[in-house]
This record gives structure tokens, C-alpha cells and sequence, in this order.
């Protein structure tokens, strides 16, 4: 597969909805972690990432447009340990409860599906993060039947440095939004925390683009760095 760069990615592409990346610093320190949403609608635009603990949570930005919180306000990343989850939906919580209770990263997903919002179905992302090794998966209908679960599962060991993979929930903008389709992208990870939160926010859309998400964590002592974006401010 080809290594990919991420900001041609973003640019050819105006609304990838929501998207995860993890993968190793270009150094091979750090594992990174990061996490974007966007927005068409009021309600959708209406958001930023506050930090929740070691997580992060959404909140409006203005309470009184808040029209709907369901699929919006959620908790995208939480850590367990040395775990950290990084999703698109509330089975951030589903996963978080599975592995303190011993079961895995899989038995959570399988109980969960792509999510109910007729009639673009928006899969499931969700990602997990543990030491450098990673997995991801999405959830989605098949090919918008909703009577229809696909669920993809990825895992990466011992990734190269320099290296991720990016999962997000749309192809490009539509009506009805085209899921996303194939594997997870192989991208580079450069730079460190400035230089790659930059590369992916001022490559996002700008109309589309609500709030970014990126952590570097030293492996070696557990340390992590954290840096959050939010067009409303």
C-alpha cells in the first residue's frame, strides 16, 4: 500500500466528516493519536473538544442552539490504563467498560453498529491505541441497507516509524454522505506535535472543519503531550 500524505488527503477531500489517525513519530518515540470532526449542519458546527480527565469530551459551544445532542455530544477519547480509545461515537464508553471488565476491543464493537441516522447510516470508527501497537475498525451498512452490518477489523504491531493509518467516515460530501470504503489509508506521521497538528488542521476544509484532536505519548515513560483545536473559540 502507499504511503500517502495526509494533508493532500484532506485537501482533495471537503467533507471526510470525522477521522482517526494513529501511528509512530517520524523519531520512534512517540505513538500519536489523533482525532478530528466537521460539520455541515448548525447544530453539527456548534462544538469543541474540552479536556475530560485524561480524555476529551464534546460540548456545545453556544448551549442555546443546541438542538439535538444525540450522535454529537459524546466523549471521542478516554484512557484506561495504558489503553487509549479513540472513537467517532459513545461506544468510546462501550469499549472503556468492555476492557476494564477484561473482554476485548472486538467484543465491544461486536455489540454496536454503524450509527441510526437515515439516510447516510455514518459508520462506526473507533480506534485503540497500546504502547505503539494499535487497532482500528468501522462499522457501516452495506452500502446503505440498514437490515446489513459490515464490521472491519485492523490490527498493526510494531509499527514503522513514521507511519500511520487514517480511518474516517465519509469518502467525499454527497447526499446521502458516500461512506468510506477500503482499508485504512497508510499515511506518514511527521514532525512532531506542532508541526503534525498544524499539517492536519490547516488542511482540513475550512468552512467544514469544527474541532482537532492530537497526542504524542513518549512510550518509554508514559508522559504525553496534548493539543486541542476548536474553530469556535
Amino acid at each position: 500500500m502507499e504511503l500517502l500524505k495526509l494533508e493532500r488527503l484532506l485537501r482533495e477531500n471537503p467533507y471526510p466528516g470525522r477521522g482517526i489517525v494513529l501511528g509512530r513519530s517520524a523519531d520512534g518515540r512517540y505513538a500519536v493519536a489523533a482525532y478530528f470532526i466537521m460539520g455541515r449542519s448548525e447544530n453539527s458546527r456548534n462544538r469543541v473538544f474540552v479536556a475530560d480527565g485524561e480524555g476529551i469530551r464534546t460540548e456545545a459551544f453556544d448551549p442555546a442552539k443546541l438542538s439535538d445532542p444525540s450522535l454529537i455530544i459524546y466523549a471521542p477519547v478516554r484512557v484506561l490504563g495504558g489503553d487509549t480509545i479513540v472513537t467517532n461515537g459513545d461506544q468510546t464508553d462501550t469499549i472503556y467498560s468492555f476492557l476494564s471488565s477484561g473482554k476485548s476491543f472486538a467484543d465491544a464493537l461486536r455489540t454496536r453498529t454503524f450509527e441510526p441516522d437515515k439516510p447516510n447510516f455514518t459508520p462506526r470508527i473507533s480506534g485503540l491505541l497500546h504502547g505503539f501497537d494499535y487497532r482500528l475498525s468501522i462499522l457501516k451498512s452495506a452500502d446503505g441497507n440498514p437490515d446489513s452490518t459490515r464490521r472491519y477489523f485492523y490490527q498493526y504491531e510494531n509499527p514503522v516509524a513514521g507511519e500511520g493509518h487514517f480511518l474516517h467516515t465519509y469518502r467525499g460530501d454527497g447526499n446521502p454522505l458516500p461512506s468510506f470504503d477500503g482499508e485504512p489509508e497508510r499515511v506518514a506521521i511527521e514532525g512532531g506535535i506542532g508541526t503534525f497538528t498544524d499539517c492536519l488542521w490547516d488542511s482540513l476544509n475550512n468552512e467544514n472543519k469544527v474541532s482537532l484532536f492530537v497526542r504524542y505519548i513518549d512510550v518509554a515513560t508514559g508522559r504525553h503531550e496534548t493539543r486541542i483545536v476548536n474553530k469556535n473559540k
